[in-house]
């Protein structure tokens, strides 16, 4: 059982002793700090972590609101204020209080808030794991299958490529020219995209207005400033640019 972290404030050292009596006698609370004012209760709170926490409105120097107002709201725990009057209620609600206890309060309204506190606590727990596993998906989930077929209007006709047979792949205005071996089509699409759309695993971006099939690369040529002539089997010529050769390197698993 995960216990409920929790850090008790109160500048009246009878009042703390009561709270810290009554959270002693519960199996699920543990009772991780015991602050006498706003200053140590800021330090514990950032410290700590607690889970839960009850605060006193009442003090000097630093009262409970200026408590929340230093840590932050977003990164305070649930909070149940304690006071002497009840004029702070309304007020501790506008700040996002779990609940108040109203002094002096009996061994039953304790109890009530104590389960109103546990419910908050683990309905917070829950969205944490829950954000968590959704972050856990996030990483480990599989990436969306690439196209494996490309659907191309040409003179009337539709062709079904085959994007295995595509051999490479050349900016053309708002279109691309897919290149196959014995010919090529115009596919509206944009570079962006159509790299997005090809497997990474075999298709890479050697220029700023190329594509290559890495499976049809017969040899790499060193060229002017860095930059490298790729060869295709067909003997077809394409310049790999410096901004690509790292992705190029990578695909290949090998430095050039």
């Amino acid at each position: 059982m995960n216990k409920i972290r929790t850090v008790v404030v109160d500048d009246e050292p009878m009042a703390r002793e009561r709270l810290v009596g009554l959270l002693g006698q519960e199996k699920d609370i543990e009772l991780i700090g015991e602050c006498a004012d706003g200053s140590q209760a800021i330090s514990a709170i950032q410290q700590q972590q607690p889970d839960l926490v009850f605060l006193d409105v009442q003090m000097p120097a630093c009262d409970g609101f200026r408590v929340i107002e230093h840590v932050g709201p977003e990164r305070m725990p649930a909070v149940v204020f304690v006071t002497a009057y009840d004029e702070y209620a309304l007020k501790a609600f506008e700040v996002h209080a779990l609940d108040y206890l109203l002094k002096p309060f009996g061994r039953d309204r304790f109890q009530q808030t104590l389960q109103h506190a546990r419910a908050h606590v683990e309905r917070r727990r829950a969205g944490d794991l829950g954000r968590r596993l959704m972050a856990l998906v996030q990483d480990i989930k599989p990436e969306p299958q690439k196209m494996d077929r490309l659907v191309v209007k040409s003179g009337g006709r539709v062709f079904f490529l085959r994007t295995d047979d595509i051999e490479w792949v050349e900016a053309a205005g708002n279109y691309v020219r897919l290149h196959l071996a014995t010919d090529s089509h115009l596919f509206r699409e944009t570079m962006n995209n159509m790299e997005g759309r090809l497997d990474g695993r075999r298709f890479v971006r050697i220029h700023r207005s190329r594509i290559v099939n890495t499976d049809r690369i017969k040899e790499l040529q060193p060229w002017f400033n860095g930059e490298y002539v790729v060869v295709l089997h067909n003997g077809t010529r394409l310049t790999l640019s410096r901004g690509y050769r790292e992705k190029l390197q990578e695909r290949l698993g090998k430095g050039f």
